[in-house]
């Protein structure tokens, strides 16, 4: 069978096809590689989660033998009183009821040493802290629960302190009831109080107000909590540490966060809460933790969460680069091979690798300067071999050099991050489309 001669017109068509044919074909390849990234991506996402469950399990472990987050309730007094039942045969029964009385006047003031324990490669903060409750209990609303003296069990009444890890105590727990010393236990007798410390108290001369003094020296680690249980509650607090985040129910009227560390009051009225001074137990139940507040003590740097965050940027910067390969490939009439592409995209994967086992011993953003210094050094000495034009290798070495900036500025970010990196976007997008409209898309690409 005969070849049919085609003719000049009809060879020129079918280079042209066969011109963008081979795009086309380049195009999808690049694309397939992209997907084929996701699973290193993943790998390197599972192993840095990992290490950061790795890290809070080692906290967890420091935690326990060193002390929990603290979280300190009271005081509360606590007095029992006897309860007449009237029977249908005319007889009493006694019940043994309680009642809760919580101070009209409340001062904690506290000063709070932090320190770094190593376990490992984590650092887990912990602290030691002096502190001490003052105030007042004012007895004048006990007429109102309409509970005579005669039922009230006085020489049964209790002072009782919430230490929610009983851990962390460094000293015997010792105050002032008026003029009596007094002397704690552990345990207490209160269901709103899971864990803590009681002492006996004289009832026997009630007067309208009885001030009291409590010192606590306890350890803690990551947070120090405090339950505004006065009618008028005065927190002050001091401390070393330089990265306070403080939370709860309340926010500080005034603070000051300096280098050498954070000073902190709050003032919190029974208004602010939803629970009376005084009430009873068997028809009143509350949580008190819904009131608590205080200051998380935070670390410096946590590199695995600032990891997760720029790992999530992975796959615009394989496609960044890909584009800008691409473009110079086309531009410059150079062929850069699939396995070339795929080289490149694995050296981007493993920055990430190399950002998390450098930030483990090093401050995050020198870190991240390293890894950047070396993925972008390996990736222009790469393309200056396949493209022989140092020139545009180290053009693209810049290019990358803005997107890894920007993505350390991004991750830095919390509030505006997402505006940010909407209106970052949208540039790269509109540059990329200027870019593809100077490309002549029939240009060969020679083969090597």
């Amino acid at each position: 069978m005969e070849q049919t001669e085609l003719t000049p017109i009809q060879e020129e068509a079918k280079k042209g096809n066969n011109k963008n044919n081979a795009l086309t074909i380049k195009i999808i390849l690049i694309a397939l590689l992209i997907i084929v990234l996701i699973i290193p991506i993943t790998m390197v996402q599972n192993m840095i989660m990992e290490r950061n469950k790795t890290a809070n399990e080692a906290s967890a472990e420091v935690q326990q033998k060193w002390s929990k987050p603290q979280n300190i309730t009271g005081p509360i007094l606590v007095i029992p009183y006897k309860e007449y039942i009237e029977q249908e045969n005319k007889m009493r029964q006694t019940d043994i009821r309680y009642l809760y009385i919580l101070p009209e006047k409340l001062q904690i003031s506290g000063n709070i040493e932090t320190e770094n324990l190593k376990r490992g490669l984590y650092d887990i903060v912990v602290y030691r802290s002096s502190i001490k409750l003052s105030g007042s209990f004012d007895f004048t609303d006990l007429q109102q629960k309409n509970i005579t003296g005669q039922q009230l069990l006085l020489n049964e009444a209790k002072l009782t302190i919430g230490i929610s890890d009983l851990h962390g105590i460094t000293e015997q727990v010792e105050g002032k009831w008026k003029d009596e010393i007094l002397s704690f236990n552990p345990g207490v007798n209160n269901p709103l109080i899971l864990s803590g410390v009681s002492c006996p108290i004289s009832l026997s001369n009630m007067e309208e107000e009885i001030p009291f003094g409590i010192n606590l020296r306890i350890k803690g680690s990551e947070s120090a909590m405090f339950t505004p249980l006065g009618k008028t509650t005065l927190v002050s607090l001091k401390s070393n540490c330089s990265t306070p985040s403080f939370t709860g129910a309340f926010l500080p009227e005034n603070r000051e966060v300096a280098e050498n560390g954070f000073s902190a009051t709050w003032k919190i009225l029974n208004l602010n809460r939803n629970y009376p001074q005084v009430f009873t137990g068997e028809n009143w139940s509350i949580d008190l933790n819904d009131s608590t507040f205080g200051v998380n003590l935070l670390l410096p740097v946590d590199q695995y969460q600032k990891s997760i965050r720029s790992i999530k940027y992975a796959f615009l910067i394989i496609i960044l680069t890909f584009v800008i390969c691409f473009f110079v490939e086309v531009l410059h009439k150079k062929n850069i091979n699939p396995f070339q592409y795929l080289l490149i995209g694995l050296a981007l994967c493993l920055f990430y690798t190399l950002l998390v086992s450098i930030s483990e011993h090093l401050n995050f953003t020198l870190s991240y300067v390293i890894a950047t210094t070396m993925t972008i050094g390996l990736l222009t000495f790469y393309l200056s071999g396949i493209l022989k034009i140092k020139k545009t290798a180290i053009t693209i070495g810049g290019m990358l050099l803005l997107l890894y900036t920007y993505i350390f500025i991004l991750i830095q970010m919390e509030i505006y991050a997402l505006l940010v990196g909407s209106i970052g976007l949208f540039i790269i997008l509109a540059i990329i489309m200027y870019c593809s409209l100077k490309i002549n898309w029939n240009t060969p690409i020679n083969k090597r």
